[in-house]
């Protein structure tokens, strides 16, 4: 039997739910979208899928909450033609390039230039509009020493945190606040998310291209965004900081949260990438259902990993975006098996526990 290309797995009221009743589409109130770089080509076409099989048969409002790569993907979500957004975010970041040094300008100024194109004239104000999703981003505000970009002493300091986070997940709260930026229009779930210092910033056409900057400016490798529009004053970095997986409440009012990932676990922080025991709070990831490519599909990928950062190091421009391309064509199998477990309603079946 050919395996899998997908997991599914949920937290135990969200497969308690599907288990009794069955998947009801339009009870998910939230999607929520990981950091990640490059990994999220691996999702580019399971994307596609959603847009085209879940996406009209959601009723709003539904919150997308992102951090980092999980922002930009779901700029692509909010917009009048998603489709369209996603096609253009992933022909720009295949064909990204770099002199043979790089420094935090220049990835910094390439970035903007992407997110340039995958925003176009009308992008904002699509996303502040949209009659079916409220789009949320989560970045983090540089504490203290935190917000310099000398790199000798940004490098010691997030050493140090880093350190400090393996003894306590909170100590991150000395170094760094949450900001969410959020659509005024409804209050997400996660509005008053607690653990850390939270700044909450409404966003509006003046802030929302520096918030999803901001969510993906990882430290030491693009500069912070200093001064956004009605925030706090401030170098704003990558949401993934503190919530590189979204450790906060997903979901409210018993509806249900999707959640495409590139794992089949979730990891709090960044800095907790390598901490197998931290896990997300079982509250906040109790109504979703978390779908990822399986061990054996990423075993079939070019290299038999995903794609990541360490990619632009270890080939050429010409073999990182040839194996890219393959990656993502590669994918096309998940968004098959995806759009036939939805419509053959398999979903009950295949769901696991999401630990």
């Amino acid at each position: 039997m050919k395996p899998f290309s997908l997991t599914f797995k949920a937290g135990a009221g969200a497969l308690e739910t599907v288990r009794r009743h069955g998947f009801d589409i339009s009870s998910i109130g939230t999607m929520a979208g990981a950091s990640g770089g490059a990994k999220w080509l691996v999702l580019s076409q399971l994307d596609r899928a959603i847009i085209d099989t879940i996406v009209p048969k959601l009723e709003g409002p539904v919150h997308l909450i992102g951090s980092s790569i999980g922002s930009w993907r779901f700029a692509c979500y909010a917009q009048a033609d998603p489709r369209a957004a996603i096609e253009r975010f992933e022909a720009r970041y295949l064909s990204q390039t770099y002199s043979e040094n790089p420094d935090v300008r220049e990835i910094t100024a390439k970035s903007r230039e992407i997110l340039e194109a995958v925003l176009g004239a009308t992008g904002v104000d699509e996303i502040l509009t949209n009659p079916l999703f409220r789009m949320h981003v989560m970045a983090v505000r540089s504490r203290h020493v935190l917000a310099t970009e000398n790199r000798a002493v940004l490098a010691l300091a997030l050493m140090v945190t880093a350190l400090l986070n393996a003894v306590h997940r909170s100590t991150l709260g000395w170094s760094f606040e949450r900001a969410l930026f959020y659509d005024k229009r409804d209050v997400p779930p996660f509005f008053d998310v607690t653990g850390f210092p939270l700044q909450t910033i409404e966003m509006t056409s003046d802030n929302l291209a520096d918030a999803v900057i901001a969510t993906g400016s990882i430290p030491l490798v693009l500069t912070g965004v200093r001064d956004i529009a009605g925030a706090r004053p401030g170098v704003y970095r990558d949401g993934g900081v503190i919530d590189y997986h979204l450790d906060l409440p997903h979901s409210a009012e018993e509806r249900l949260t999707l959640f495409p990932h590139f794992y089949g676990r979730i990891v709090p922080g960044w800095f907790d990438k390598r901490l197998k025991w931290r896990r997300p709070q079982a509250g906040n990831v109790d109504r979703t259902i978390l779908v990822s490519p399986s061990d054996e599909f990423v075993a079939s990928l070019p290299n038999r990993k995903l794609p990541d950062r360490s990619d632009f190091v270890n080939y050429t421009p010409d073999e990182r975006q040839r194996i890219w391309r393959e990656c993502v064509a590669a994918c096309e199998a998940m968004a098959e098996e995806f759009v036939n477990v939805i419509e053959t309603d398999q979903l009950a079946a295949r769901l696991e526990p999401l630990w």
